[in-house]
C-alpha cells in the first residue's frame, strides 16, 4: 500500500504486539517508500520516516490504533483528546497484578467463605455496572506509561518499587453489559480520553465483591474513527 500521501493511517492492532511495535513496522514500510521516491527524483533520502501513534493500546489488546505519518505527527494532541469506545471481557473471581491477562493471576480472597455465596446474579451485575456511568474517580494503574518523577510507572512497578499513583476524574458516557456467564462478564463502554479500561474492570470486580481482571480488550472507535475502517497488518503488507 502506498503510504506517501497519508498523514493518518487507521490500523487494526492484533493481540501480542505493543503499539510501539506496530508503529515500528509501519515506519519501516514508509521509510522504504520515501527512499524509493527520493532515489527516483535524485534526492537524498532521510534515514527514517516520521511515524507516531495517537493513543496506546496494551499488547494484549486489539483494535483501533491511529498511526500518524510525516506531518501528521504534529496532530497527535488533537487525537489524544478524543473520546473512545471499547469492548472488554472481565474474568470475575480472580485478580491480576497488572489488571489484565498478562499479569500474575491469583484467586480473590473471600475470607474463607465458599465462592458460591459470592457469585452475583445478572441483576446485581447490571446494577453495579450501571453505577459507573457518569463522572468517576479513577486511580491510574501502576502498570501504565504515566511518568512518576520522570520515570514510567510500569518500569517502577516491574522493579517492585511502590509509588502512590495519581487519581483522575474521567467520564463514562455510556456502559452496558453485553453478556454475563460467570465468571465471564462482557461490557461495552464509551469513555473520555484518559480512561483506563483495565482499572474500570478491576473496579467493577471490586464493587461486585469478587475481584476481576481483563482477559480481552478491543478499541472500536476513537472520536469519529472506527475500527471497521482500519487495515490489518496483513493488508498493509506486514507479515511479521
Amino acid at each position: 500500500m502506498n503510504l506517501l500521501d497519508k498523514e493518518v493511517l487507521l490500523v487494526d492492532k492484533p493481540a501480542g504486539l505493543s503499539s510501539f511495535a506496530v508503529v515500528a513496522r509501519v515506519r519501516r514500510i514508509l521509510t522504504e517508500q520515501v527512499r524509493e521516491k527520493a532515489v527516483s527524483l535524485g534526492q537524498t533520502a532521510p534515514k527514517r520516516a516520521k511515524v507516531g501513534h495517537a493513543g496506546t493500546l496494551d499488547p494484549f489488546a486489539t483494535g483501533l490504533l491511529i498511526c500518524l505519518l510525516g506531518k501528521g505527527t504534529k496532530k497527535a494532541t488533537e487525537f489524544l483528546k478524543l473520546d473512545k469506545r471499547y469492548e472488554a471481557t472481565i474474568c470475575l473471581g480472580k485478580v491480576s497484578s497488572t489488571g489484565d491477562v498478562e499479569g500474575e493471576i491469583s484467586e480473590y480472597d473471600f475470607l474463607g467463605a465458599p465462592l458460591e455465596k459470592h457469585i452475583p446474579d445478572i441483576s446485581q451485575v447490571k446494577e453495579v455496572v450501571k453505577g459507573f456511568k457518569g463522572e468517576i474517580q479513577q486511580k491510574v494503574p501502576a502498570y501504565s506509561a504515566v511518568k512518576i518523577d520522570g520515570r514510567r510507572a510500569y518500569d517502577l512497578a516491574r522493579k517492585g518499587i511502590e509509588v502512590e499513583m495519581p487519581v483522575r476524574k474521567v467520564q463514562i458516557y455510556d456502559i452496558k453489559v453485553v453478556d454475563y456467564q460467570w465468571p465471564e462478564l462482557k461490557i461495552a463502554c464509551h469513555v473520555s480520553s484518559g480512561t483506563y479500561i483495565r482499572a474500570l474492570g478491576e473496579d467493577i470486580g471490586a464493587a461486585l465483591g469478587v475481584g476481576g481482571y481483563l482477559t480481552e480488550l478491543r478499541r472500536t472507535e476513537i472520536g469519529e474513527y472506527r475500527v471497521s475502517e482500519a487495515m490489518t497488518l496483513g493488508e498493509l503488507g506486514i507479515k511479521d
